[in-house]
C-alpha cells in the first residue's frame, strides 16, 4: 500500500477506464476522489456503481461534467441529468437489479465467471441473455463484473491499508475492493497500525493499493 495525493490518484485513471465507485445515493461515496476526477477531466468512463446519485452529488458530479460514457447501475431515478443524457444518446445506461448487480461484482472479486439468478426471468431483463434450468427452475446467466479501478470510501484506514467502515456507508465499498485491478481509498481517518483491531478489519490491507493522504 502506498499513499498518494488526490491529484496523483486522479492521474492514475486513464480516459475510457472502467471504474467502480462505492456509495448509495452519495452515502459512502469517495467525494474527494470524484472531485479530483472532475478537475482532471478524465472522460469516456464506464462507471459501475449502485446509482448515479443526484446532480452535484457523488457519481452525479461525473454525469454532470459529461465524463461518463456508460453507467452500469441499479437505478437512475433521482438524477434527471442521467435520464436526459441517456435520452439524448450521450450516455449508455445498463440497468441491473440491485441484488444482481452486487452479486455480479462479488463474482468478479471471487474469480467466478458469473452468477445464476431468477430475478428478471420472464421480463425485459431476460432479453438476449442465456438461461439455464436447474431442478426445474429457470435462471438467467449474468456475467461477473470487474473494473480497472475501484474508488472506495472508508471510515478508518491504518498504515497497512486495512479498512473499516461506518454504518450504512459500508454498502458497496467492501465488495468493489475485491473486484478491481487497482483499489484507491479515501478514508476519513488514517490511524496507526493496531488501532483497528483484527476482528474489526472489513477490507484487509493486501486488497488496497493506494490510500489518499490527508
Amino acid at each position: 500500500m502506498k499513499t498518494v495525493s488526490l491529484e496523483q490518484a486522479a492521474a492514475m485513471i486513464p480516459d475510457g477506464a472502467r471504474v467502480m465507485i462505492g456509495g448509495f445515493m452519495g452515502v459512502g461515496t469517495p467525494e474527494r476522489l470524484i472531485d479530483a476526477l472532475v478537475d482532471h477531466g478524465t472522460g469516456g468512463l464506464t462507471v459501475i456503481a449502485n446509482d448515479t446519485a443526484a446532480p452535484g452529488v457523488g457519481v452525479g458530479k461525473l454525469i454532470g461534467a459529461g465524463l461518463v460514457r456508460r453507467a452500469i447501475v441499479s437505478h437512475i431515478g433521482l438524477n434527471p441529468q442521467t435520464q436526459q443524457h441517456m435520452l439524448d444518446g450521450k450516455l449508455d445506461v445498463e440497468l441491473v437489479p440491485q441484488g444482481t448487480l452486487i452479486e455480479r461484482i462479488r463474482a468478479g472479486g471471487y474469480g467466478l465467471g458469473g452468477i445464476l439468478t431468477a430475478t428478471g426471468v420472464g421480463t425485459v431483463v431476460e432479453d438476449g441473455k442465456p438461461t439455464v434450468v436447474v431442478d426445474g427452475r429457470t435462471f438467467l446467466v449474468e456475467p461477473a463484473l470487474r473494473a480497472d479501478v475501484a474508488l472506495v470510501s472508508a471510515f478508518l484506514a491504518d498504515y497497512l491499508g486495512n479498512l473499516t467502515y461506518a454504518l450504512t456507508a459500508r454498502n458497496f465499498n467492501p465488495v468493489i475492493a475485491t473486484a478491481a485491478d487497482v483499489v484507491i481509498v479515501d478514508a476519513d481517518n488514517i490511524v496507526p497500525t493496531g488501532v483497528i483491531a483484527p476482528d474489526h478489519v472489513v477490507t484487509p490491507g493486501p486488497l488496497v493499493d493506494y490510500v489518499v493522504a490527508h
